[in-house]
């Protein structure tokens, strides 16, 4: 299993969220994973300039590393997101990668993926975050196993406690025991399966102004 991890942090791998994903990463490669980490510290992956490229030819115009990105998720098995809790969500950074993913949304173009998220805050209500989260990688056709998250505010000290490390490490293990499985959740079926039924139907009502996706589907979902 080949896994990506991504970490939407200007601190990067350092900072207390690379620092948690890493460790899902390493139990993860414990059970025969190889992985990947990106930086997303701002800057690299810039906003969406709701341009339609694409939508109608399939790719982003943009000079900038989201291309890049995208292509080593699409060679990947699995997709691990990390994100510090910023107001609530995630990070400008994370979000914007997220926003440039529209086409990849119309397409559910990650499909047969799994994926995990990370999150860290200062003060809680990480679990909105991770939710956030593991909804766009179901949009996007991976199937979240889980998330892990930790509260430093709540942590003496730089490292974090034996609990969060153990639930980060079952993270990691689960990430490759599912995809191994094939598992998937009815709910999580359920919530593909009705997100699917609104982008076929949004694809025949676009098929004149999107040719690339509306293409993609007749092609790869017998539209």
């Amino acid at each position: 299993m080949k896994i990506i991890g991504i970490v939407g942090s200007p601190r990067k791998i350092k900072g207390n969220t690379g620092r948690l994903m890493l460790e899902v990463l390493k139990a993860a490669e414990k059970e025969g994973a190889t992985f990947e980490t990106v930086d997303l510290p701002g800057g690299t992956v810039l906003p969406c300039k709701a341009c339609d490229t694409c939508h109608q030819k399939g790719f982003c115009p943009q000079k900038d590393d989201f291309e890049n990105i995208k292509a080593k998720i699409m060679e990947s098995d699995g997709v691990v997101l990390a994100s510090p809790n910023y107001i609530f969500s995630v990070s400008a950074q994370l979000k914007a990668f997220m926003d440039r993913c529209c086409g990849v949304i119309h397409r559910m173009a990650f499909e047969g993926k799994y994926g995990a998220s990370v999150v860290t805050s200062g003060g809680g209500d990480e679990a909105q975050v991770a939710d956030f989260m593991n909804h766009f990688m179901i949009i996007t056709g991976i199937i979240p196993v889980g998330s892990v998250w930790a509260t430093m505010g709540k942590i003496s000290g730089d490292e974090f406690p034996a609990e969060i490390l153990e639930n980060a490490k079952t993270l990691g293990r689960k990430l490759v025991h599912d995809w191994q499985n094939r598992i998937l959740p009815p709910d999580i079926e359920h919530r593909r399966t009705r997100f699917m039924e609104r982008m076929r139907r949004l694809m025949i009502y676009r098929k004149d102004e999107w040719a690339f996706e509306y293409e993609y589907w007749k092609k790869m979902r017998k539209l």
